[in-house]
């Protein structure tokens, strides 16, 4: 069984990851804890820490294989088989979403967007950008259980609702509003203004408040 893990561990793994995708472009057959450290700005010690929880051990002297550790971090993040989303909000970043090219490559599939207004209708795109009330049909026949609300806050609680009761079980959150997750649901929430606003602060007191 799976270890189960906080979400910082998670997001280190995932920058193990990609060190270990770029460092296959690379040829590099071996690689150590110190290399993957350096990658994701952590230590050594939390490298292996990090890989215990999940049973994967290296050779003190020979590190670990690369190809070996990408494919036991892809099945731990669940990049080993592809998963679908849905994106409810076919504006500036919806519409990014959509037609983002690296989500392939990370074993994502974008099935379909879904809005309220006809003019972003078009059902021969790939994706197709479809009716908000075609929703709950597209998710109980593909059996889709994520999805990405790019709505207006004043929207966001009425379509998490519907998408869940559609049989959604993790929403990625852009409404600028902290969505809750009931049972049985994951939510992150991603307000693009409170990560710039921390950014501006944390250069401002690096440069002693200039």
């Amino acid at each position: 069984m799976q270890a189960m893990a906080n979400r910082s561990c998670i997001i280190r793994l995932s920058r193990y990851k990609n060190a270990l995708n770029r460092l296959r472009t690379l040829n590099f057959v071996r690689v150590f804890s110190d290399n993957l450290a350096d990658a994701a700005g952590v230590t050594a010690a939390q490298v292996r820490k990090d890989f215990s929880l999940f049973g994967i051990t290296g050779n003190r002297r020979g590190g670990y294989r690369v190809d070996e550790l990408a494919e036991q971090l892809n099945k731990i993040l669940g990049k080993d088989q592809l998963h679908e989303f849905i994106v409810i909000g076919v504006g500036n970043i919806g519409r990014a979403l959509l037609h983002y090219p690296g989500f392939e490559r990370s074993g994502i599939n974008i099935a379909a967007g879904f809005d309220i207004d006809p003019a972003k209708f078009n059902r021969d795109s790939k994706p197709p950008v479809l009716p908000l009330d075609q929703l709950a049909g597209v998710i109980k026949s593909r059996d889709i259980k994520l999805a990405i609300l790019a709505v207006p806050d004043y929207a966001a609680q009425q379509v998490l609702e519907l998408v869940l009761s559609a049989g959604i079980r993790g929403v990625l959150n852009f409404a600028p509003i902290c969505l809750k997750a009931p049972a049985g649901c994951v939510i992150n929430n991603i307000n693009l203004e409170t990560e710039l606003e921390n950014l501006i602060y944390f250069v401002n007191a690096a440069n002693g408040g200039n």
